[in-house]
């Protein structure tokens, strides 16, 4: 059960690989123009696995473009199946793609940004990085990728950067120290990340422990990154005694709707807290792999967002919702 959203049919306009497992997509609306959209946005997008009709969301990549929306896809193997239907695309497939969407609030006035991305975490970050170049703010991008290989994007960003592009590439033992980074920022420096849950959440100790304004660490995530490994497990509910089985390539909020157990969700990424509920017994470990909830939240365990987090055997959970049967 999702809110509201506005759905237009698209066609794949262009494809080309921007790095060896990823690949960038211009969707072109067919009917009407490209809408405008905040830098750092998203769309969802109509998706099959397995020949049912899901939903992928994806960052949209750089500024408005009356080409289509311009968006990456990371071939993922651990991934729900989203990945390996978007690969699939030829020149010319119709696919339907929801109005753009931001749940990243940006402070344009500051002096002073430090961004960073991880792997395909760079596709937000592109549009945001080029205005504030048009900004003249002082800003400095750090790219942590596993090889300037697998750096999407590299040589756009490197015209665009210069010198204030920093690749932290690990084949190159040229690993970002997040506690010197940030260490170094202007007091009002605002903070922009995005990229897998290990590295969001280490940002976040770091910018903790360096004394930091909270707010002042802006973030986005994508669902596949856990800190445990993605495997199916058990969820009871509590208020039935009814069990499902979440499968590995399916999330849990989709396993509880279709069973029945109806969970109003909105961003499907982690962020905006909606679809949480309530956990009520862990046999095993829950993998939060949201950024709504705090440090602190996440170890007492009360309650998981379904959209994106996991678990390891079994939990207990109420929705506190169960459609009518008939």
């Amino acid at each position: 059960m999702r809110f509201a959203t506005k759905w237009t049919t698209c066609r794949v306009h262009a494809i080309r690989d921007v790095a060896p497992a990823i690949r960038e997509f211009v969707l072109r609306p067919e009917a009407t123009s490209v809408e405008n959209y905040a830098i750092g946005g998203h769309v969802n997008v109509g998706v099959l696995i397995d020949g049912r009709p899901e939903t992928r969301s994806y960052s949209l990549v750089g500024d408005v473009s009356a080409d289509g929306y311009r968006i990456a896809v990371r071939r993922a193997p651990d991934s729900r199946g989203g990945s390996r239907y978007m690969w699939s695309l030829q020149g010319g497939a119709r696919i339907e793609v929801s109005s753009p969407a931001s749940l990243l609030e940006i402070d344009w006035t500051r002096k002073s940004y430090c961004l960073i991305a991880g792997g395909i975490g760079i596709t937000p970050i592109i549009g945001i990085a080029g205005a504030l170049m048009r900004r003249n703010a002082d800003v400095t991008l750090h790219y942590a990728v596993k090889s300037r290989e697998d750096a999407a994007f590299l040589d756009e960003l490197s015209k665009l950067l210069g010198d204030r592009l920093i690749v932290h590439a690990s084949d190159e033992a040229k690993r970002i120290e997040l506690d010197k980074t940030f260490a170094r920022l202007p007091a009002d420096a605002l903070a922009i990340i995005c990229g897998p849950m290990r590295l969001l959440e280490a940002a976040r100790r770091n910018w903790t422990a360096a004394g930091r304004v909270p707010a002042d660490l802006r973030y986005e995530t994508f669902g596949s990154s856990g800190l445990l490994p993605t495997e199916s497990f058990r969820v009871r509910i509590d208020h039935c005694a009814r069990e499902i089985i979440v499968p590995e390539n399916k999330s849990m909020l989709d396993a509880l709707n279709e069973a029945g157990f109806e969970v109003m969700s909105d961003c499907q990424r982690g962020e905006c807290g909606v679809c949480a509920i309530d956990v009520v017994a862990v046999e095993g470990q829950v993998d939060h792999r949201d950024v709504f909830f705090s440090e602190h939240q996440k170890q007492g365990n009360g309650k998981i967002c379904p959209c994106v987090s996991r678990a390891v055997g079994a939990i207990t959970v109420n929705t506190l919702y169960q459609r009518d049967a008939g």
